[in-house]
């Protein structure tokens, strides 16, 4: 938005992009920084996004409060809606950083390796002489982003994580400089850039991350057409964009097209594909007095709407809304390794600093008293606590990726491992969202080749999964003539002398004098009627996945109850959830979902939400953690933190049993790297350990870390 609109009782709500959030102690501030500004009533921080809506009072400008924010230490300005853009060249910066760091870590180590080799002398100043012409720009380099992000918030009086950082890196490096310049046996350029390449990969994740999130609202607005055929006073039709259509006035959508506005029908009789919304397979007819959404498509016949709602008012632009707020009440669910360094880095670089001082009080001399603090420096370096979540992340993503789950977000294995609720959606979830004909068939003699010579005239979708399956038994289409298809009712034509019909039930039999052979009242389907005789109502459904049951039970078994939600009828819904021994709720809005999972989440439990619509999103993004299958629509996969392929069920419990087994492998991980800690630290502030046994142990402590994650190699079973 480039300008404040207008909230109730006369509130402003103005929305700008910042700079600088970087972690949970950021948006406490920023909010409640804003919270203290005169005249302002609420702002709420978007850590996805990056963005901060404030609602104010008319005598509090953009500007004013642009001016506050730089005041708390955040540089802002109004969102303008090509931070995307800037977002983009972040990432690209990053990668490019990243790269950097990892290709100069691994020449500095191979260097470092001469040196601990027992190199010494003129041998051994050359390697570190060398160690340092790529060390030193690589972290110039590689750290700009910490560099500066310190150096602000130190500008502003405030701390954030990238100050302790900063002189951890900066000091390091210094030092290692030093002891370069005057012969020193030690340098510690590999300790700096490897620190620097971890936090580099977690800041990349992050904004790879951010970047999908706010993509996946992006694709769904993209499903509403930019412009409308708008129809004028005198009955002239023109091109008109979507977002200016007003309440009231008139508007055609063509057969096949997507629909631009919410609407009334006004004119014509069609069948829309409302899945959008809704998540339900078969197509509903609409008439006139019928309301239709932006975003679903009117697939049979011309249809004329008066417009209710356009742009930003229509229910799809909500469901948008939805999902990105979804997605910033779920940024409290920070990695595990961000929540330790946070902790970790100013523990660390305080007690270098005790270790300096508590020496030089002792009687060390200066020189004495940084090395120890260096030396401590470098024990505790954070690699095996950064090796701890992401290299059990990467081995258990490649197992399950072998068994056809791929994993999103890292941080979704942690999430995954803590539900105690699953939530499924039925048509393309639990079913495989494709309709087959169930009852009513008819298989009287001519009848099949009737039925599949009237389908194959007609590409609505009920015809379409009639010629399919009709066609599968290899029966040859019957001779008919005069086909004429009536959009929103059916087709007909005449066969043996008789008019036939398919289409609309009262439609159909308006020809006929038997009752159907088959009712199909719990279904969706159409009716085949020959004239003066037979009557087939041909109900359908969407098959269940072929272990859908299996996959289920195998959920009980894990403690994990699940519930069906859908939009589809009261029937449909209670079908598909007794064969499969669940709960099922029946015509769940997008809105109600996303009710539902907020309703289990306040009461204490964590969702994990399976759905693949776009009517799912808002529920996938709001749950704690959500799977959804490759088969998904683009926003449904986007939305979700895992996809499956195939046409199994069974990746959901095998994905919850190997993000189970990652974390108890992730806390062993942290065990280890704290254990080593706990015994190395207080060595190195005895001074009991020089920077070679350092970089030892610290490189040992890492390798440890990795061979306890390869066992995840087999989780995904």
């Amino acid at each position: 938005m480039t300008a404040a609109t207008l909230d109730p009782a006369d509130t402003l709500r103005s929305e700008f992009a910042v700079e600088g959030l970087r972690c949970a102690n950021c948006i406490a501030r920023l909010e409640h920084g804003l919270a203290s500004v005169p005249g302002v009533r609420g702002a709420r921080v978007n850590f996805t996004t990056r963005r901060v809506a404030v609602r104010h009072g008319a005598e509090l400008e953009a500007a004013d409060l642009c001016e506050a924010m730089r005041r708390i230490g955040f540089e802002a300005h109004l969102f303008a809606g090509t931070e995307a853009t800037q977002d983009k060249r972040e990432s690209r910066a990053l990668m490019l950083a990243l790269a950097v760091a990892g290709f100069a870590s691994m020449n500095v180590m191979l260097l470092s390796v001469s040196v601990w080799s027992g190199a010494e002398g003129p041998t051994r100043d050359l390697f570190h002489w060398l160690s340092a012409l790529i060390a030193i720009p690589a972290i110039a380099y590689a750290g700009r982003s910490f560099f500066i992000s310190a150096w602000r918030a130190l500008q502003y009086g405030r701390t954030n994580m990238d100050v302790p950082i900063a002189i951890g890196v900066v000091l390091t490096t210094a030092m290692s400089l030093y002891e370069t310049a005057t012969g020193g046996p030690h340098a510690y350029f590999d300790g700096a850039i490897m620190l620097l390449f971890f936090l580099l990969a977690g800041r990349f994740l992050d904004s790879v991350m951010r970047a999908r999130a706010q993509d996946g609202v992006a694709q769904l607005l993209r499903l509403v057409p930019k412009d409308v055929m708008l129809i004028g006073p005198d009955g002239s039709v023109r091109s008109h964009a979507a977002a200016l259509v007003e309440p009231g006035m008139r508007v055609l959508v063509a057969a096949g097209e997507r629909i631009g506005v919410d609407g009334i029908v006004q004119s014509g009789c069609s069948s829309v594909d409302r899945a959008l919304v809704t998540g339900e397979s078969a197509p509903e007819p609409v008439e006139p007095g019928g309301r239709v959404l932006a975003g679903t498509i009117n697939l049979t016949a011309p249809l004329t709407l008066r417009a209710t709602a356009a742009g930003p008012d229509t229910v799809i632009a909500d469901i948008a809304r939805l999902m990105e707020s979804a997605g910033q009440s779920r940024s409290r669910y920070v990695r595990i390794a961000d929540r330790a360094s946070r902790l970790y880095a100013p523990a660390v670089h305080s007690l270098a600093a005790l270790s300096f001082l508590g020496w030089l009080v002792a009687g060390a001399g200066v020189h004495q008293s940084a090395m120890i603090a260096i030396a401590v420096l470098i024990i505790t370096c954070p690699c095996a606590l950064g090796l701890a979540v992401p290299i059990a992340q990467v081995v258990a993503s490649r197992a399950l990726m072998r068994a056809g789950i791929l994993i999103k977000d890292g941080s979704a294995l942690e999430r995954l491992a803590e539900v105690d609720e699953v939530l499924l959606d039925k048509t393309g979830t639990v079913t495989l969202g494709s309709l087959i004909p169930v009852e009513g068939m008819p298989e009287l003699p001519g009848e099949p080749a009737l039925l599949i010579a009237l389908a194959q005239a007609s590409r609505h979708p009920l015809s379409v999964a009639l010629a399919r399956s009709v066609g599968e038994r290899n029966v040859t289409p019957a001779l008919i003539d005069e086909v004429e298809e009536t959009p929103g009712l059916g087709i007909r034509a005449r066969w043996d002398g008789r008019e036939v019909r398919l289409g609309r039930d009262d439609w159909a039999r308006g020809i006929a004098s038997a009752t159907p052979v088959s009712t199909a009242a719990t279904l969706a389907g159409c009716t085949l009627a020959i004239e003066g005789g037979a009557v087939h109502r041909i109900g359908f459904a969407d098959r269940l996945r072929p272990d859908a049951v299996e996959a289920v039970a195998r959920l009980r078994a894990q403690g994990l109850p699940a519930m069906l939600v859908s939009g589809d009828s009261a029937v449909v819904v209670a079908e598909a959830s007794r064969r499969l021994g669940i709960l099922g709720l029946p015509r769940t809005s997008p809105a109600a979902k996303h009710e539902t999972i907020d309703r289990l989440q306040r009461g204490g439990h964590r969702v994990l939400m399976v759905g693949d619509g776009l009517n799912d999103g808002p529920a996938l993004k709001a749950a704690h953690v959500s799977m959804a299958p490759a088969s998904a629509s683009d926003v449904g996969q986007l939305a979700a933190d895992l996809l499956f392929f195939g046409d199994r069920l069974a990746p959901v419990p095998i994905a919850v049993s190997a993000a189970r087994r990652t974390m108890r492998v992730v806390r062993q991980n942290f065990a280890i790297a704290i254990g080593y800690n706990v015994l190395a630290v207080p060595l190195a502030i005895a001074g009991l350990v020089t920077p070679l046994i350092a970089a030892l142990a610290m490189s040992g402590s890492s390798l440890i870390v990795v061979a306890n994650a390869l066992r995840l190699r087999g989780a995904a079973r």
